[in-house]
């Protein structure tokens, strides 16, 4: 991935050299002006992902880069800085678009925490007008997430999908599981013909027979006449056996044999029907333990289990949360007719730092709920459910690992969020809901200033 580019348009020799330096240092890739002329000629020709003007320079302003910034560039941020402060000023600069204004002289630290923050705001849009356009475009289910298990998962799909192997998705409930398996299809030479899915443990194995093969006439009571089954009607398509898991013994027997030979016998009768479909499992269960305890044939295991892809959880791919956030937000204010364009820093900030038991169903509910509440702009926490919105905030693993005392639990994860916080103890103070005498009193006890 490119390094972020940065514009930074500052007339002040020494304050504009620092800039570029710290910046520089931070990875990105930096270029520098000292007039707001020159500024607005390179935003015409070249593209940056963040301008940090200074407001006032001898040509045009800041607030002009700022407009021009906006209309040449709409998906770049803009950080205004300035040595002649005013409420005027900054509310004029928040209307035109500005993501933040600061006031000098500049905290460099406070800066590049604006500048990361600006930047993760900027790729989030980025990436959402992508899913839109993949939206529009109608090229197969979506699966949201940036994160290195993610890639992975989107990278094994692609390789998967062009071969007719089974394969036995796994992962928790609501982490999309069956969208996993739509993507396999989507992507397979299979995709012009039909995807059907039965879940195994919503019937008991005669119905689910039933579901499955079909029936012929007069096979049982109010059977008058013959019925395909789903993995007939499937045929050249792909068939999903969601929670495979749940299937009873006896089915799995049944099952085993229409995988190897690929024929069916409808219930009630005697005659094989061939069938052409690729079927893939899923289930949150570990199949070998249920192998192991008697409840899973083994035959049927390893005739599934020819490839597995684990879906992970949400917990395990935290970065993804403000993308799925953002993209269910646009989706439900679209569906409910509401102009609520974002959540805010701490509602991200609490749904970050939530377990997410129920996965990314659960975080799709919640912000439903949350869209339905808010009659403004903006998501705020009090439009999360009390038990999220009050919950505790997430401390990392090593902490819960080990036996230790509250005192230095406590220690670690007021210095794991000053690190998230870029040092600043103002943000951290707030992240911890203390106030900044006692985030200093904490850090001074501790040995962390």
């Amino acid at each position: 991935m490119n390094p972020a580019r940065i514009l930074i348009v500052e007339d002040e020799d020494i304050a504009r050299e620092n800039l570029e330096l710290s910046l520089s240092r931070k990875g990105y890739e930096v270029r520098s002006l000292a007039s707001g002329a020159e500024a607005v000629s390179l935003l015409e020709r070249e593209e940056f992902d963040l301008v940090i003007t200074d407001l006032r320079m001898p040509d045009v302003d800041g607030l002009e880069v700022l407009r021009r910034a906006k209309e040449l560039q709409p998906q770049a941020e803009v950080l205004m800085v300035t040595g002649y402060a005013s409420v005027d000023t900054a509310v004029e600069a928040m209307n035109l678009g500005a993501y933040h204004y600061l006031p000098k002289p500049v905290n460099i630290k406070e800066l590049t925490a604006l500048a990361r923050k600006a930047l993760e705001k900027g790729g989030l849009r980025r990436e959402l007008n992508a899913l839109r356009e993949r939206v529009d475009e109608r090229r197969g289910p979506l699966i949201i997430g940036q994160s290195p298990a993610m890639l992975e998962l989107k990278e094994n799909i692609a390789r998967l999908a062009s071969v007719d192997s089974t394969v036995l998705i796994t992962g928790e409930t609501g982490t999309g599981k069956e969208l996993v398996a739509k993507s396999i299809h989507a992507q397979s030479r299979r995709s012009s013909k039909r995807f059907l899915a039965v879940n195994c443990g919503a019937f008991n194995k005669d119905l689910l027979a039933n579901e499955l093969f079909g029936h012929e006439p007069g096979a049982f009571t109010g059977a008058g006449s013959g019925r395909k089954g789903l993995m007939e009607a499937a045929h050249g398509g792909t068939f999903f056996l969601d929670e495979i898991g749940d299937m009873e013994l006896s089915m799995q027997v049944k099952m085993l044999r229409v995988l190897e030979e690929r024929t069916l016998i409808r219930v009630g009768g005697t005659r094989e029907q061939p069938i052409d479909v690729r079927v893939l499992a899923a289930t949150n269960k570990n199949l070998q333990v249920e192998v192991e305890q008697g409840a899973f044939r083994q035959d049927l295991y390893y005739r599934l289990d020819v490839i597995t892809l684990k879906v992970p959880p949400l917990r395990e791919r935290r970065e993804d949360i403000p993308l799925l956030a953002a993209y269910f937000l646009d989706r439900f204010a679209s569906a409910f007719g509401k102009k609520v364009l974002r959540l805010n820093d701490d509602c991200l900030q609490i749904l970050s730092s939530y377990e997410f038991p129920g996965n990314v169903r659960e975080l799709e509910n919640i912000v439903e709920r949350a869209v339905v509440l808010c009659d403004g702009e903006m998501v705020l926490p009090g439009h999360l459910p009390p038990d999220i919105a009050g919950g505790p905030v997430y401390v990392q693993q090593p902490c819960l690992r080990e036996m230790i005392s509250l005192r230095e639990n406590e220690r670690r994860h007021i210095a794991w969020v000053l690190e998230q916080c870029d040092g600043n103890r103002t943000h951290a103070a707030e992240v911890l809901d203390i106030d900044r005498a006692t985030i200093w009193r904490k850090l001074k006890r501790y040995g962390l200033d």
